[in-house]
């Protein structure tokens, strides 16, 4: 069965390594996860997956390859199994709290009632509703779903109700994680994490743990060693397309920033609309009053930032070819020739569009953006984020 699950994981094309397959193999021999679904999934995951994106086609693949297993009979998985009364024993313990577990005395013990469950198992040949004896669903029975008893065991149901079952025997159900949808802030930090270069700076505030260690073999007695924290050095300006258009991704853009300014300790940002011309801002409010001048910015920031760009990248041709063509304020220079000075300056630079990719080739003035970026364009999605983040690592 498991042979068969490694296959089918490599005919949906997740990267999963014979080496992940064996470590699987061994948690299962040594007893990791025994006789539970819900762990096995669990484990399964941690051995076989190494990246976030893969987890959607992992579930897939997981449903597909034990589906059915619902329909075997439970008696047959229960006598199959052979379970261990240590291990019953102590499931009891795990689900039931002290006042359930005196309550089950009802059925003289847990040991009574795991025979009284093979037992009726046996006995019945069709589904039960109601009623306090047969397996079912909506009694009383200790057995079945849908149901209320103290010491019961769930067959068949997608979640608890009453948190009274002793173990759960569940068809697993699994939502999607998908890198083509549209990002959250914690997924986005995720995939920010690829653009990292670690040094350590400032005061020293972290226990270092091995120079303690060795500090205190050497002089005999406990020396406590401390070392500054590691932060993330890379440096990062975010030029962010602002009202028309971008309406529509506030949250999404909003999601990006937030995730931007928590992950990297050097972060700078700035507003422009549609294309970057001589003038930022940093307070939409005053966006016409408190502009910084571009050229300033370029002074300012050195070649070792990477700069993001996001926006729609859909606005009228004009705005990007030709003084002159900006929709708000006469440009004396065109906004690509502006562009094309931000690319000299941060040279490890991307363009991050949050309309999807099939899309793109319908716009002009995106294929006009992405001429000028030299198709260093991603979308706004786990993938695209991760191929950006990549881009700007090289």
């Amino acid at each position: 069965m498991f042979l068969r699950f490694f296959d089918n994981l490599r005919t949906a094309k997740l990267p999963v390594s014979l080496r992940e397959y064996l470590t699987l193999l061994e948690a299962m021999e040594d007893g990791v996860v025994m006789y539970d679904v819900e762990g096995f999934y669990y484990l399964a995951r941690a051995a076989l997956v190494k990246d976030e994106r893969n987890i959607d086609r992992f579930d897939q693949v997981f449903a597909h390859t034990f589906q059915g297993m619902e329909a075997i009979s439970t008696a047959e998985m229960l006598e199959a199994m052979d379970l261990p009364k240590e291990w019953l024993r102590k499931m009891a313990e795990k689900h039931l709290t002290p006042e359930e577990m005196a309550e089950i005395d009802a059925l003289g013990g847990f040991e009574k009632l795991m025979e009284t469950l093979r037992e009726r198992l046996a006995e019945q040949e069709k589904r039960h509703q109601g009623g306090n004896k047969w397996i079912g669903t909506a009694g009383t029975s200790p057995f079945g779903a849908y149901g209320y008893n103290p010491e019961g065991v769930r067959i068949g149901q997608k979640e608890s109700r009453h948190q009274r079952a002793v173990k759960v025997w569940d068809k697993r159900e699994f939502k999607d994680f998908d890198d083509t949808r549209e990002l959250g802030t914690r997924n986005i930090k995720v995939a920010l994490k690829r653009l990292r270069r670690w040094a350590r700076d400032g005061a020293a505030d972290e226990l270092d743990l091995p120079g303690t260690i060795r500090a205190t073999a050497e002089h005999g007695y406990i020396d406590v060693q401390t070392r500054p924290e590691r932060r993330n050095a890379v440096k990062v300006l975010l030029f962010l397309d602002v009202g028309g258009s971008m309406d529509p991704h506030i949250r999404v853009v909003e999601e990006l920033f937030s995730a931007a300014k928590t992950e990297f300790k050097h972060f700078e940002h700035f507003y422009f609309h549609n294309c970057l011309y001589e003038g930022v801002w940093k307070d939409n409010r005053r966006r016409w009053t408190e502009q910084i001048p571009t050229l300033e910015i370029l002074r300012t920031y050195g070649p070792d930032y990477r700069c993001i760009f996001v926006g729609d990248a859909s606005m009228s041709p004009y705005e990007i070819a030709y003084p002159g063509g900006a929709n708000e304020h006469w440009n004396a220079e065109a906004g690509q020739v502006w562009l094309g000075r931000a690319r000299e300056q941060w040279k490890a630079n991307l363009w991050i569009n949050p309309i999807p990719e099939e899309h793109w080739n319908y716009t002009h003035s995106i294929r006009m953006i992405r001429e000028i970026f030299e198709d260093r364009m991603v979308p706004m999605t786990l993938e695209g984020l991760d191929r950006g983040m990549r881009e700007l690592v090289r």
